[in-house]
């Protein structure tokens, strides 16, 4: 693959990976579906959880509480192109939310979650970037407090 090529492909799966950040934490969470193939996938290996596809995976996220405030911290995203239509990446993420806000400010608290996350990509016909399958490693979690 040309250089060129491979940094672009590079640079558009981690703008996919911070754009489904953004939706989650800013009140789009059922849209994040849309940044997955049709048969794409979410799983959490600890409990043995698999959401599969975009339907199932909108209403998953659709069914958020409408008074959750979350904010995710993303880093060390690394991409990996393998070729010209496939890629993974590995990234670490730290999520403060609550449940039960208003407007305003909340108090601050720890985080609740602290993991990273292993993805797969695949290029669609259209020559669009899309997530296959997040995989979410828990090694730290409790759960999200109610104000």
């Amino acid at each position: 693959m040309d250089p060129i090529e491979q940094l672009l492909a590079e640079r558009a799966c981690q703008r996919l990976l911070l754009d489904l950040i953004r939706r989650l934490d800013f009140q789009e969470p059922a849209s994040v579906a849309e940044l997955f193939t049709e048969d794409g996938t979410w799983a959490w290996p600890a409990g043995d959880r698999l959401i599969r596809g975009r339907e199932a995976l909108r209403t998953y996220f659709g069914s958020r509480p409408a008074d959750r405030l979350s904010r995710r911290l993303m880093s060390n995203v690394l991409v990996e192109v393998t070729s010209a239509d496939t890629a993974s990446a590995t990234s670490y993420f730290t999520t403060y939310r609550v449940d039960g806000c208003g407007d305003g400010t909340v108090p601050a608290g720890p985080p609740v979650r602290i993991g990273h996350y292993e993805d797969a990509f695949r290029r669609s016909a259209e020559g669009d970037w899309l997530l296959q399958a997040r995989t979410v490693f828990l090694p730290v979690a409790g759960p999200t407090p109610r104000l």
